[in-house]
């Protein structure tokens, strides 16, 4: 995760130069990263991002838990998709699970059940995912790795790492994601969120999130104090 870290300091000195001149342009320290004119992150691509409730979709790995009710053999099973992303139960057989929700395989479960059991009701929830996650790492109480269910936002992700450590600069929170092979990071300051100052922007699967570390403070310090607060979220594209 260092390089990650390394980059949190390249992007604040990058805010340095941005701060003295309005033009968008590569902080000549690291021409490497440009600061583009937009307030948000692209949006992963992909077709299981497209709905806008962004159901969670079932990956490789994945623990579900299946239950048939009124027939006691086919409830309360644990089962888990194979590498391919399938699913195996009793008069089932196998089943596509992969890329879809837990409320379409239940349908496709249905489906199959209707040759053995009059209007069967299944359901199908998540027990543990290991194909959707987001990385947090840095001054967080808890760092790690966190299952993306839902729709998750910055403020949630912080929250599921247990919060901010003690010491941790609110607006140090850098935000990297990789979408159809161009590296993006964006710059947040929480305090500024919790104040209504711009939207807490969503996070998706594969997304690292990194607070500021204390090795980097007087970076951050120097960098910072030119741009004591910024009104949006200062987007970069890393190339």
């Amino acid at each position: 995760m260092s390089k990650y870290l390394l980059i949190c300091g390249a992007l604040l000195v990058a805010l340095c130069g941005c701060a003295k001149s309005p033009a968008l342009r590569a902080s000549p320290a690291y021409p490497e990263i440009q600061l583009l004119q937009a307030t948000e992150l692209p949006v992963p691509a992909g077709l299981d991002l497209s709905d806008p409730a962004r159901p969670y979709r079932i990956g490789p790995f994945d623990r579900l838990k299946v239950d048939v009710f009124g027939v006691q053999e086919l409830s309360t099973q644990e089962i888990q998709a194979d590498a391919s992303g399938r699913i195996s139960m009793p008069l089932v057989g196998s089943i596509e699970a992969g890329g879809r929700s837990p409320g379409e395989v239940a349908d496709a479960i249905k489906e199959r059940l209707r040759r053995y059991i009059r209007d069967p009701q299944v359901a199908v929830n998540l027990i543990e995912t290991v194909s959707q996650v987001v990385t947090v790492d840095g001054e967080v109480n808890k760092p790690g790795l966190y299952p993306v269910l839902g729709q998750m936002t910055l403020m949630k992700t912080v929250a599921r790492a247990e919060g901010l450590a003690e010491m941790a600069q609110h607006s140090e929170v850098v935000v990297f994601r990789n979408v159809e092979g161009q590296k993006y990071a964006a710059l947040y300051d929480l305090r500024a969120i919790r104040q209504g100052a711009y939207e807490d922007p969503e996070i998706f699967a594969n997304d690292i999130v990194v607070v500021g570390q204390s090795a980097r403070r007087q970076l951050f310090k120097d960098a910072l104090a030119l741009v004591p607060a910024f009104l949006t979220p200062l987007i970069y594209l890393l190339r």
